[in-house]
């Protein structure tokens, strides 16, 4: 069984796999908590139906052993404080020093129903990325069921997040509402997707996306590219992109590309212009050129007008929008007009009735800081997950619960 069913979970102590792998200042203050916020509705559900939660996460990349930095003690003040904010009473949030350790098993025996237990950072054991079977198995003893709902790690076959669920039964295991969420979106783009389909598909490398544009060559009707990765395209197809970012060792994977759209009957939209730049700095001179005549010792560091308003038209006929990557150096005012456009696009092209899923980290980040994120029809947490899923790859996490 893979769907959340809270009524299952009355009396029941509910092992939750979260993604809290947030980022926190000097003062272990969390800059961006949305990761948290956004499992906050299973939490909710699981409370709600009478269980008790017990949440297990990672927290940065700790090298061998527990360091304090990479604590989750860190969290538990915040998690306690939106999880009350969300239920209108105090809700508090336990914590056990140790994933596997012995306060870790008594604080979950003694877990009533409404109540919540943090453990350690479970990467605070090197067992945690081997996939190893036993540590799995003592982390599956703290609970009577298990549920998935960090898709930002579905891609890993760690212990937590796809070994474990070995240990429970078919109908103990389970997606929670952020999976449920996440895989019924990404699934409705690549096997329901109502035509024209666009693909928006930006960044820095040619080479992280080639899977992903190759399997969408089966699926989407256009593909718009932007980003650094444009200009391996342009430099492919013979123009001049003076210093732009070039991936030289994958200009015939990109004239290979552009063969295979065109032998697909897909149409792969480049940038006409770029805004260009005499140096990677806000403080650059800039200048308008066409993308396949840049001069000597200019770089494009963003699409220009008349790729805004191309990419702009193809979006707002879209049915079906899916946007990986960003168009531009948008952290720097003056190159995220492009990145911009294509988030009003999008917008607009929902509002109007398509169906849009942002993902990826950098696109996560634009649409959240151009206000747009409640304007498109879902924002992925997953940035490489996302990314594997949209390459046709199964995930191990989600695999582990449908198996």
């Amino acid at each position: 069984m893979s769907q959340f069913q809270p009524a299952r979970l009355k009396g029941k102590k509910v092992l939750v796999r979260v993604d809290f792998n947030v980022p926190l200042d000097n003062d272990f203050h969390i800059t961006d908590d949305n990761r948290i916020r956004a499992t906050l509705p299973t939490i909710q559900a699981i409370l709600d139906a009478g269980g008790s939660a017990i949440l297990m996460s990672h927290l940065g990349r700790p090298k061998g052993g527990p360091e304090d930095k990479y604590s989750l003690r860190h969290l538990v003040a915040h998690l306690q404080h939106l999880l009350s904010n969300r239920m209108g009473k105090n809700i508090a949030v336990e914590f056990a020093d140790d994933c596997i350790g012995e306060q870790a098993f008594q604080k979950a025996a003694g877990l009533l129903p409404g109540e919540v237990l943090l453990l350690e950072n479970l990467r605070f054991y090197p067992e945690e990325e081997k996939g190893d079977a036993i540590f799995a198995e003592k982390l599956s003893k703290l609970g009577d069921c298990y549920v998935n709902d960090a898709f930002g790690t579905a891609h890993r076959a760690h212990a937590s997040t796809a070994v474990i669920a070995q240990f429970f039964a078919p109908d103990q295991k389970m997606f929670g509402l952020l999976m449920e969420g996440e895989v019924s979106s990404a699934e409705k783009i690549l096997h329901v997707s109502e035509k024209p389909f666009t693909a928006i598909i930006g960044g820095a490398k040619v080479s992280d996306k080639i899977l992903i544009i190759e399997n969408l060559l089966q699926r989407a009707t256009d593909i718009i590219i932007g980003g650094g990765m444009a200009y391996t395209f342009k430099k492919a197809m013979g123009g001049n992109i003076g210093k732009s970012l070039c991936e030289e060792d994958r200009l015939e994977t990109a004239r290979q590309l552009l063969e295979k759209a065109t032998a697909a009957a897909v149409t792969i939209h480049l940038p006409e212009d770029s805004v260009i730049a005499s140096e990677f700095s806000a403080q650059a001179e800039t200048a308008i050129a066409l993308s396949n005549q840049i001069p000597e010792g200019w770089m494009g560091l963003d699409i220009g007008p008349k790729a805004q308003e191309a990419f702009s038209a193809c979006i707002l006929r879209s049915k079906t929008i899916l946007w990986n990557g960003p168009m531009g150096v948008f952290e720097m005012q003056p190159f995220q007009a492009g990145t911009l456009s294509v988030a009003k696009a999008i917008a607009e092209a929902t509002r109007l009735g398509a169906f849009s899923l942002v993902g990826g980290g950098d696109s996560v980040a634009a649409v959240n800081q151009f206000g747009f994120a409640d304007q498109v029809s879902y924002v992925s947490t997953g940035g490489g997950a996302l990314l594997e899923y949209f390459e046709g790859k199964e995930l191990p996490g989600i695999a582990a619960i449908r198996s």
